[in-house]
């Protein structure tokens, strides 16, 4: 590794680090945290569920999350005439209207296989589905008829909504051990719009109740989404599985109160099948639910580029506990559509096993907003892919041009920022790779603190762009590389940190002309004598 002195001035402080790849130096190796008093994956999740909700504590403040309280009058659909296999919608939401119109009560899909298009929940109604109830949902687009005002990937459209919808609606329920199974093969899935990413699809210079996409005469339309509350306040979903989406499963949007906890969601396969979305909602507690999915498992989302800008609505003030993500993309993922942002989020006490990216931050240039008061504690992560990500670029089959990192950009209504991040107490069983990050050159990545995280096995190592004000304190890596990247990257302080690395030593590459204050401060090599203060620079 050449030695050259940067010409135009900064003094990097860089360990040539240390400690031995093996097993005896690893058992050796200091713990930050008490590992075992991490959740397990057999103590989280919806086989876990308590009956009571305990009370929230977070870094912000939260409002107390009560169970709804509903009318003891109770409809059967079965007694109502609704018969197993034939389709029964209007059965269905006959009951729902006329509970609501009775001062709210209990609408019950008993043990059998029903099948139904749309149905739209309505004030002070639970929609309850007994031990093995099956709802199946019908993938003809005359079920889903006429449009309804919906929200599509951070766009406002009126298309399909969702198999189980709900408008302006107070204190609705969907519970039960029951089990759903999104659309049928049919027209629902095959006029799909795959024409264009929904915001050049989607004339958003006109009015919403313009933008009618209903599949008349073969024309494209957006896909139901399975569960989805829209402007709605106090909804409670507890209990039922969800199965064979057609798009995300559950997602409260520009709702107020929302409870979802001890629900399954199996959607594997299925290219776009998120496990939980929250969209531009506030007062939100998950709790011991268990995603398995196609796409990203618990996801915070705000709207999408001007759309979402028009809208203005964050997702704040959300907390995940006791949650187990089994598959899929992200375990806990932020974006991409982040234009209102995402404030104050608190994901404590979870296991990812088997997921892609652990915890997972996405955004693009022309999607706006972005994210702050973020907190991320005692999560154990068993990772196919990178432990931390942050993908702010983005690919130019998306958003064309402004995927590349040069030339820097006027910042505008339109330029995400991630900042005021922090992660303490973690371990990473596995990974691929311990911190990725892909900032945004005139907007980086700002104010991450990492503390108290042990990485035990990851193939590459360490790469930041475009980032400032990182800290790293009491943090232990094993990695099968020994690189560690700088792009543009300024203000990094590696506290108390030890990184098992092939040949006990770490190598840099640093890149652009504002890089600068990289410092390892109280490191603790296993051979102190071979490491020294030096600036490394590859140009």
């Amino acid at each position: 590794m050449k030695l050259i002195l940067k010409e135009s001035a900064f003094l990097l402080l860089l360990a040539t680090l240390f400690a031995s790849c093996s097993e005896e130096a690893r058992q050796a190796s200091p713990s930050y945290f008490p590992l075992d008093s991490l959740m397990t994956k057999d103590q989280v999740g919806a086989a876990n569920m308590p009956d009571k909700i305990a009370p929230v504590e977070a870094p912000f403040a939260m409002p107390e999350f009560k169970k709804p309280v509903f009318p003891a009058f109770t409809i059967n659909i079965h007694e109502r005439g609704a018969e197993e296999g034939e389709l029964a919608t209007s059965i269905i939401q006959g009951a729902i209207d006329e509970a609501s119109a009775q001062g709210g009560g209990k609408v019950v899909v008993p043990a059998g296989k029903w099948k139904t298009g749309r149905i739209s929940l309505k004030s002070n109604v639970n929609f309850h589905l007994e031990e093995g109830a099956e709802l199946y949902f019908s993938g003809q687009l005359e079920d889903f008829r006429p449009a309804v005002f919906t929200r599509h990937e951070g766009v406002e459209v009126m298309s399909l909504g969702a198999c189980i919808y709900a408008y302006q609606q107070e204190n609705i329920a969907v519970t039960g051990n029951g089990t759903l199974y999104g659309p049928e093969e049919g027209p629902v899935k095959e006029q799909m719009m795959t024409e264009d990413v929904t915001e050049k699809f989607v004339p958003i210079n006109k009015p919403v109740e313009e933008r009618v996409y209903e599949g008349y005469d073969g024309e494209s339309i957006f896909l139901p989404m399975f569960i989805s509350p829209t402007d709605c306040k106090n909804v409670y979903i507890e209990g039922v599985t969800l199965e064979r989406t057609a798009f995300w499963n559950i997602v409260p949007v520009y709702c107020d109160g929302v409870i979802i906890r001890g629900v399954t969601v199996n959607s594997v396969g299925i290219p776009r099948g998120d496990g939980i979305d929250i969209e531009s909602s506030r007062n939100v507690l998950i709790e011991y639910s268990t995603l398995n999915n196609g796409d990203d498992c618990f996801t915070m989302k705000a709207g999408r580029g001007k759309d979402g800008i028009r809208v203005n609505k964050p997702t704040e003030n959300v907390v995940v506990r006791y949650c187990l993500a089994k598959e899929g993309h992200g375990g806990i993922t932020i974006g991409s559509e982040t234009a209102g942002k995402i404030n104050n989020l608190y994901i404590h006490d979870c296991v990812f096993d088997n997921t892609g990216v652990g915890i997972r931050f996405k955004t693009r240039r022309p999607r706006g907003g972005g994210g702050q008061n973020l907190y991320y504690e005692r999560l154990r992560m068993n990772l196919r892919q990178t432990a931390f990500r942050w993908d702010m670029l983005g690919q130019e089959l998306y958003v064309g041009d402004l995927a590349k990192r040069k030339p820097l950009r006027a910042v505008n209504e339109l330029t995400p920022k991630f900042k005021d991040i922090t992660i303490k107490d973690i371990l990473v069983e596995t990974a691929s790779t311990f911190v990725n990050i892909n900032g945004i050159p005139e907007s980086p990545l700002e104010n991450l603190h990492m503390e108290n995280v042990v990485v035990k096995d990851s193939k590459r190592f360490f790469n930041a762009d475009d980032a400032k004000n990182l800290t790293f304190k009491h943090v232990e890596v094993t990695s099968q590389d020994s690189l560690m990247k700088f792009l543009d990257t300024r203000d990094v302080l590696f506290e108390d940190a030890v990184f098992h690395v092939p040949g006990n030593e770490i190598y840099t590459q640093i890149k652009g002309d504002l890089t600068d204050s990289i410092r390892f401060v109280d490191t603790q090599p296993e051979k102190p004598e071979a490491w020294e203060k030096s600036v490394y620079v590859n140009k």
